[in-house]
């Protein structure tokens, strides 16, 4: 059953989202999904560079920037013009959180800058993502998901030991950088609780990268050097099987990954079970975490010659009830298909007023307290009149004088 938003986690937190492209849409669409109402300001002529940047269709909202921006409110606002930076200080002491990752500078430029928006409202949670730390020697440098996951070291651990570094399929820069400005706005609204005053909040995307290295540390704390690249191993090293083996029908997904812990051989026995070689329980090759790893080849092409027989479904099946952990590769259409994705609000499908029905990811925290519906993302300023009024009070005539201005 829906709930009511009125009554979701973050009911009656407002967010002045001044964000675009990824990391900054990505915390405030989580924000939004939490029951916060996210007013997205936007430039009036061509609005997030997200929109358009990646669209398949001209004049259309991208795919990209749909699955980043569900749950809000859009307004247009001209931020360069007088009138325009007017209308957003009237805002402002009505803002619970405001959100930026404009490039190094720019925020201050236009007159928003921390110190700027805390005099007009003390009680603000001023959020910010950037590139690199502030306070470092490239702060005033651009970046990316593509460079965060550079500098913040997660390339260097992820490839084949012979292979140059690879970036990891997911956007840990961009979105692993929003989720962190979450946690982060979260416990400042918290605090604030008990000391009625905001706070700036800040992360870096090279900052964010490196705090989802930390096993990769581990490794590098038992040999004192920098981790190898050690393809699908257990980055510690220490654990056999724990590889990716081929299954049928031979599919460039067709795979199931295998892992048994470095903890005892619980996982290992269930294994051995399951694929019927109870003969080499207690084999001195396999008789610990440790003489696994030595002899994780042969386990390899043991494993792989019982998996090449059968789907990635099957294998993970019978290890699954065996105790023996393993996970099915699923490409993203099949994640989609999957019933019970849908089931969870894992995967589901809003309704899109240029799009039509567009299927995307939900949120995948589940509260008993709070649910709010996935809804589309809005179209550019489609939220003028509702906004500009419940704010500032704003009648029609005083949206059409400051549109025919150019301010909205």
């Amino acid at each position: 059953m829906q709930q009511d938003p009125d009554s979701a986690a973050l009911a009656g937190v407002r967010v002045l989202d001044l964000s675009q492209f990824e990391a900054g849409p990505s915390c405030t669409e989580t924000l939004a999904w939490l029951g916060a109402d996210v007013i997205k300001v936007e430039e009036p002529t061509l609005g997030d560079q997200g929109r358009f940047a990646s669209t398949d269709r001209a004049g259309v909202d991208s795919h990209y920037f749909m699955l980043l921006n569900a749950n809000k409110r859009s307004i247009t606002l001209h931020l360069r013009e007088p009138r325009g930076k007017d209308i957003l200080c009237q805002m402002l002491p009505q803002a619970d959180v405001f959100v930026e990752n404009f490039a190094p500078g720019t925020v201050e430029r236009l007159g928003f800058g921390y110190d700027a928006v805390r005099a007009i409202n003390p009680r603000i949670i001023y959020a910010q993502v950037k590139g690199f730390a502030p306070e470092g020697r490239y702060a005033n440098r651009l970046s990316f998901d593509f460079i965060a996951q550079a500098v913040g070291g997660v390339m260097s651990v992820t490839g084949v030991a012979d292979g140059p570094p690879i970036r990891p399929g997911a956007t840990l820069g961009d979105t692993g950088a929003g989720l962190h400005l979450v946690i982060g706005v979260l416990s400042a609204l918290y605090q604030r609780e008990r000391t009625g005053l905001g706070q700036r909040v800040s992360i870096s995307m090279e900052d964010a990268v490196t705090n989802f290295c930390r096993i990769s540390f581990a490794r590098q704390s038992m040999t004192g050097r920098a981790p190898d690249r050690v393809g699908n191993a257990s980055p510690l090293g220490t654990s056999a099987p724990c590889n990716v083996y081929r299954c049928a029908p031979g599919g460039p997904n067709d795979y199931v990954y295998i892992y048994a812990t470095r903890a005892g051989n619980r996982h290992w026995d269930g294994l051995l079970r399951a694929i019927e070689r109870e003969d080499l329980i207690g084999d001195p090759r396999f008789s610990s975490p440790e003489a696994r790893w030595e002899h994780r080849a042969e386990i390899d092409v043991l494993l792989a010659a019982w998996t090449a027989a059968r789907t990635k479904y099957e294998v993970m099946d019978l290890l699954g009830e065996a105790g023996a952990p393993a996970g099915a590769i699923r490409d993203l259409q099949e994640i989609v298909d999957d019933p019970e994705m849908r089931a969870r609000g894992m995967v589901v499908t809003v309704d899109h007023p240029a799009r039509g029905p567009f299927t995307m990811p939900g949120w995948p925290v589940k509260m008993t307290s709070s649910q709010v519906e996935v809804t589309a993302s809005p179209l550019l300023g489609q939220d003028n009149a509702d906004v500009y009024h419940e704010w500032l009070g704003y009648s029609a005539d005083d949206l059409k004088r400051l549109k025919a201005e150019g301010v909205i």
